[in-house]
């Protein structure tokens, strides 16, 4: 199961365009060996979950490279 506080963190970033913390930045940049750097013990073990649902329910153009996400923080809508 994905932790609140980090399900919360991906809705911020999408809706609100709110950069993540250093854990979430790596994921959304597709940077696995950050993501288990960044990641505490409840968000280590929880990132498949987490792959899997940024992979299927967040947009594609807000995830994938650090260009990627840097260009989705910057768009203004």
């Amino acid at each position: 199961m994905i932790p609140e506080r980090t399900l919360e963190g991906l809705k911020r970033y999408v809706k609100d365009k709110i950069p993540p913390g250093g854990f979430l930045t790596a994921v959304l940049e597709n940077n696995l060996l950050n993501s288990f750097q960044r990641a505490d013990g409840e968000n280590r073990q929880a990132i498949p979950e987490i792959v899997y649902y940024v992979r299927n329910h967040l947009p594609a153009n807000c995830w994938g490279s650090p260009e990627t996400v840097d260009k989705w923080l910057k768009r203004e809508e």
